[in-house]
């Protein structure tokens, strides 16, 4: 499993600068300001769950194989998917009925970081 994470969580990573740069450099001559804003809050919730990832899986060296973890795992990246992928497509189409997508990225952000909690409390100590 972590090698696995690690490498999605670093491709995740130089996804979510590409996408930054092309915000900052094509959508911004295209796309309204709060387009763009809404673009960049997807890149930064992106951003830091791609880093999620990554200190997930390496907690996973010092503590070993978890199911918390690995929960905590694929709930970052079906919040990637959902929050910042759902926010990046209303940004650049407009289509706001995705809307109602966005909150359920959010949840698993935060189901994602109380598995990784759970994991760090309920671990045996050495």
């Amino acid at each position: 499993m972590q090698r696995k994470y690690i490498s999605i969580g670093t491709i995740l990573m130089a996804i979510s600068v590409a996408l930054g740069a092309f915000g900052a450099h094509v959508l911004k001559s295209i796309i309204d300001e709060n387009a763009l804003g809404t673009f960049e809050t997807g890149v930064h919730y992106h951003m830091i769950h791609a880093l999620g990832i990554l200190i997930a899986s390496l907690f996973v060296g010092q503590w070993g194989e978890s199911r918390k973890i690995l929960w905590a795992n694929r709930l970052f990246l079906i919040g990637i998917i959902l929050f910042s992928g759902s926010l990046y497509l209303m940004a650049i189409t407009g289509w706001k009925w995705l809307g109602p997508i966005t909150p359920l990225g959010g949840v698993s952000f935060i189901a994602g970081w109380l598995f990784l909690a759970s994991a760090a409390w309920t671990r045996p100590t050495k």
